[in-house]
């Protein structure tokens, strides 16, 4: 049994003037066997900071992004996954933020995340729902073309996935 790291992170659902979304293509490097996914920005909240802070910090790290109008606090998830020989259990807070583009140029990656990292893109909202690659969250496609559309709910929704959703990457 792995080592399990129980945290609060943040992520951010990163949309650019024109609706598209900023992923990032991942891969396991400990488990050949785990497909590649996509994934939006994010990590631990730090002891301390607020979600929104944390969620513009991992921004700026994974992305390099400049120039972010972070938003509110759309969604919340609780999960459990294995990645890089680590179990993680993780209440996620996940923010929508604007900006206008950018190209993609990490500034602070962990080790294990340059490990996993195996680039990263905007993508158009049809692009994202044709694609079949599993998301991080589970649930992005379901609630991102609200959120593309500009109806933010009033408070975060729940979007923790079942396990037949993909609870587990």
């Amino acid at each position: 049994m792995p080592f399990t790291l129980r945290r609060p992170a943040a992520r951010c659902v990163l949309l650019d003037r024109t609706g598209r979304i900023f992923l990032i293509r991942a891969e396991d490097p400990i488990d050949p066997h785990k497909p590649e996914w996509l994934e939006i920005p994010g990590g631990g909240i730090g002891w301390g900071e607020d979600s929104a802070a944390a969620a513009l910090r991992e921004l700026h790290e994974e992305t390099g992004i400049p120039n972010v109008e972070m938003g509110p606090c759309v969604w919340v998830q609780q999960t459990e996954y294995d990645f890089g020989g680590y179990h993680f259990e993780s209440d996620d807070y996940i923010h929508v933020a604007w900006c206008d583009g950018g190209e993609y140029r990490p500034k602070g990656l962990e080790a294990l995340e340059v490990a996993a990292f195996l680039g990263a893109r905007w993508w158009a909202l049809e692009d994202i729902l044709d694609n079949g690659m599993p998301t991080v969250p589970a649930r992005l496609r379901e609630f991102l073309p609200a959120i593309v559309a500009g109806d933010l709910p009033a408070e975060p929704l729940d979007i923790t996935p079942t396990a037949e959703q993909g609870g587990r990457i």
